[in-house]
C-alpha cells in the first residue's frame, strides 16, 4: 500500500499493524553526530502508553523501543534509523464476532472497497496503535530540533466538550468521561501545539505551504477532524484591521511575537545582518504566506470521539446484510490524551523537514556549509 511515508529531506516510513507482531518505522534523514539512545525515545512514548488510567484502554503494553540501526555508540551514523515497538497484548478474539462486519466510524469499509480483503483485528493498518512509530521517530526530530533552538509542546485544551481552562475543568471533563465508559460511549476533545524558535522564512510560498504541510501531518492522524492554525475558522467572521497583525521594533510586541521573531537581511556591506521585528499580536499563528514569520507558532488539532464502543450500533456485512454490533474489547473512551504527544511528533517531523528544506534557500547558507 501507498501512503506510508511521510516528509522529503527527514523522512519517516511506518510499518505494523495493532495486533500484528511488532510495529515500526524507519527515520532517513537524520543528521549524523546527534547524541540518541531508546532512553531518549522511550521519554515520548511514554506519553502515549496505553492503560494508565482509566480514561484509557485497558490494553497492557510496555510500548520498549528498540534501535535496530543507524546507531553506533550512541551517536547517529546519517544512515537510516531503524525503530521497533513489539505487540505484547493482542486479544484478536474479541474481534471474532464482528470480523464480517462494518464498524461505523472506521475505516473497514474503505478498507474492502479498496483492497477486497482486510485485517479487522483492531484495524489493522488504520488503528491507532499505528501512531506509536510516528511518536519513537517524533522523538528524534524533537531532539534536532532542540538542538537548533526550537522547541515544540502540545497540550490538551478541551475534553468532552469541557474547557480545560476554566476552573474545574479539568475535573468536569474526568467526570464526564468516566460516565461515557460506564455507558459505553466515547468523546473527543482538542490539542493545542505550540511552537517556538522557528526562524523567518521557513516554509514554501506556494503549494509547499509550512501551514499545508502541518494540516497534512495532523490531518493524517485517524481521529483528526479538523485543524486551525491562529486564529482558525473565527478569520471567517473579523475584519482585515482586526486579523492584521501588526509589525513592531524589537522592543515591543507580545509574548508570542518577541524573542522569536528574526528576519534575516543583506546589510550594505554585503554581509547578512538579523532585522529583528515583533507583532503586536499573533492572530496569524506565526505563518504568513506559507511561510513562518518568526513568532510562535500556533495550531489546534480537533479530534472525533473514539469509534469503538460498546452501545450496539447498526451497520451491514460483507453480504450486504444489515445487522447489529457492540463492539467488545478494550478500547479508549477518548483518544484525546493519549494523542497529544501524537499531535507534537508530526508537528515536529513537518517543521524539522521544513528546515532542513530552507538551507537551500541562500547563497549564504550553501556557503556556511560548503565554503
Amino acid at each position: 500500500m501507498g501512503g506510508s511515508s511521510f516528509g522529503k529531506l527527514f523522512r519517516i516510513s511506518t510499518f505494523g499493524e495493532s495486533h500484528g507482531k511488532a510495529l515500526g518505522v524507519v527515520v532517513d534523514g537524520c543528521p549524523a553526530g546527534l547524541s540518541l539512545s531508546e532512553e531518549d525515545i522511550q521519554a515520548l512514548l511514554e506519553r502515549r502508553r496505553p492503560g494508565k488510567n482509566l480514561k484509557m484502554t485497558e490494553r497492557k503494553e510496555a510500548d520498549l523501543v528498540e534501535i535496530l540501526s543507524g546507531v553506533f555508540e550512541g551517536k547517529t551514523t546519517g544512515t537510516p534509523i531503524a525503530l521497533l515497538v513489539r505487540n505484547e497484548d493482542q486479544r484478536s478474539k474479541d474481534y471474532g464476532e464482528i470480523a464480517h462486519c462494518f464498524r461505523p466510524g472506521h475505516a473497514d469499509y474503505g478498507f474492502f472497497c479498496k483492497y477486497g480483503f482486510r485485517d479487522y483485528r483492531g484495524g489493522g493498518r488504520s488503528s491507532g496503535r499505528e501512531t506509536i512509530a510516528r511518536v519513537a521517530a517524533g522523538a528524534i526530530a524533537k531532539k534536532v530540533l532542540e538542538e537548533l533552538g526550537v522547541k515544540v509542546s502540545a497540550r490538551v485544551t478541551e475534553l468532552a466538550g469541557v474547557s480545560l481552562s476554566v476552573s474545574g475543568g479539568e475535573k468536569e471533563a474526568d467526570e464526564r468521561i468516566l460516565k461515557l465508559r460506564e455507558d459505553g460511549d466515547s468523546a473527543g476533545g482538542v490539542v493545542e501545539c505550540r511552537v517556538t524558535g522557528v526562524p523567518a522564512g521557513v516554509g514554501e510560498p506556494v503549494f509547499d505551504k509550512l501551514d499545508a504541510d502541518l494540516a497534512k501531518a495532523l490531518m493524517s492522524i485517524g481521529a483528526v477532524k479538523a485543524v486551525e492554525i491562529g486564529d482558525g475558522v473565527s478569520v471567517s467572521r473579523s475584519k482585515g484591521s482586526e486579523n492584521n497583525d501588526a509589525f513592531l521594533p524589537s522592543s515591543e510586541g507580545t509574548e508570542d511575537s518577541s524573542e522569536e521573531a528574526v528576519y534575516p537581511r543583506d546589510g550594505k556591506s554585503g554581509e547578512e545582518r538579523q532585522l529583528r521585528l515583533t507583532k503586536a499580536s499573533n492572530h496569524s499563528g506565526g505563518i504568513l504566506g506559507g511561510m513562518a514569520d518568526g513568532s510562535a507558532i500556533l495550531l489546534r488539532a480537533s479530534f472525533k470521539p473514539t469509534p469503538s464502543i460498546s452501545k450496539e450500533q447498526q451497520t451491514v456485512n460483507e453480504y450486504g446484510e444489515p445487522v447489529t454490533i457492540a463492539i467488545k474489547g478494550r478500547h479508549d473512551p477518548t483518544v484525546v490524551e493519549r494523542a497529544c504527544v501524537v499531535v507534537e511528533s508530526m508537528t515536529a517531523i513537518t517543521v524539522l523537514d521544513a528546515m532542513l528544506q530552507n538551507m537551500s534557500s541562500k547563497m549564504e547558507y550553501l556557503k556556511s556549509v560548503y565554503s
